[in-house]
């Protein structure tokens, strides 16, 4: 009976989730108010739910029940009670390579995502269609100067991790951190990709000086820290986001960091009579507003909710903000354009508007793919004014 109960719940909660907030606080709300779920309970419910927006649309034509055993053969790598129950086959085929499981199950993994037009330069579809169904895993930047504690701190809780680069760390998604390790004072949880867009400071501008620097877009302040660490904290810091409550988180995580000495102001960048600094600014990062589409293996609901119309909507924001923060870069400063899309409307042709419109020199363009490790897909620009 618990599989079954299993199934129904899954199925109750996709019918009622709409996607207008994210799965996960959506699950978080629905079993805090159904407190007869014991957390294996709400594990193992949750991973259906998520394993069936995995699929995208790659299924229309069967019931919903049908569809979350399915997802959960595809998703699933090692056999497990509830496939054994509804579909004993199939468990007994759950280490067999994505490409045969699909036709075992009727599939074409590709159907995930359906709007392969609209891909940036360097993204391989198919490829980038199989990550949908696999969990990223977690990444952790380690700080300057912690990497010897955080290293003996979790071996003596015997956590299993992997070293990366010299300051990064590849970890199941599921390891609890928050008792072993000073989450943003030892170690900060970013994405491996989201961890080099700023490797233009300090690879080729090592060095030089920044006097100041304007984040524009510093929702969690993410770029932030990892700016204030690269240059040694040796600048002055502004931030600046559309709503208050943003920057009020930002103080507290600032505050566990050590940024003490920064500026803040509440800014719609998208509006032309948008409140702007007095100051200019030698560096600019601007971790611009997108889609998210190079999040979606983290965040799969987004997949399958997704309107191609959103594209456009999210490209014109773009150039909005970029228009009324261009400005206020320096002669001789550099320019950091980040979006976190695999959406060329988003990347390049923000990048050619960029260079058209303030005539920036282009110093460098990446993609930085994490659909071939378990990771994030990126795209940084910089330009020099």
């Amino acid at each position: 009976m618990r599989y079954h109960s299993y199934l129904n719940t899954a199925k109750k909660i996709i019918e009622s989730f709409a996607g207008e907030i994210p799965l996960a606080a959506f699950l978080k709300k629905y079993f805090s108010a159904s407190k007869k779920y014991g957390s294996k309970d709400r594990k193992q419910i949750a991973a259906l739910c998520y394993n069936f927006y995995r699929l995208g649309n790659a299924i229309t034509n069967a019931d919903l029940d049908q569809r979350i055993i399915t997802a959960t053969f595809l998703c699933a790598q090692t056999k497990n009670e509830f496939l054994e129950f509804h579909k004993s086959e199939w468990n007994a085929l759950i280490e067999t390579p994505l490409e045969e499981k699909c036709e075992i199950a009727g599939i074409n993994y590709s159907g995930v995502f359906s709007i392969a037009d609209e891909l940036t330069e360097g993204i391989e579809f198919e490829p980038f269609c199989k990550s949908f169904f696999i969990q990223p895993d977690l990444f952790l930047r380690i700080r300057p100067g912690q990497k010897k504690s955080v290293v003996q701190k979790l071996e003596a809780a015997g956590i299993e991790f992997q070293m990366l680069e010299e300051n990064s760390i590849i970890l199941p998604n599921s390891s609890k951190l928050e008792t072993v390790l000073a989450i943003d004072k030892e170690v900060v949880v970013q994405d491996v990709n989201s961890q080099q867009v700023l490797n233009y400071l300090k690879n080729s501008e090592k060095g030089k000086s920044f006097p100041n620097v304007w984040d524009c877009c510093a929702a969690s302040g993410g770029k932030s820290i990892l700016a204030y660490d690269i240059l040694e904290g040796k600048f002055e810091l502004t931030v600046s986001d559309i709503r208050e409550s943003i920057l009020s988180n930002l103080e507290k995580r600032f505050k566990t960091a050590g940024i003490n000495n920064y500026q803040s102001f509440v800014a719609d960048l998208a509006d032309e009579n948008c409140k702007q600094s007095p100051v200019n600014y030698q560096l600019v990062i601007c971790d611009a507003p997108c889609t998210g589409s190079g999040t979606w293996s983290r965040t799969p609901e987004q997949l399958f909710y997704f309107k191609r119309k959103s594209i456009d909507d999210y490209a014109n924001l773009q150039r909005k903000i970029v228009s009324n923060t261009i400005p206020q870069l320096q002669k001789g400063g550099l320019f950091i354009y980040i979006t976190c899309s695999v959406f060329k409307k988003e990347n390049e042709e923000v990048v050619n508007f960029i260079k058209e419109k303030f005539h920036l020199q282009l110093l460098q363009m990446e993609l930085l793919k994490g659909y071939d490790k378990k990771a994030d897909s990126m795209f940084v620009a910089v330009f020099k004014n």
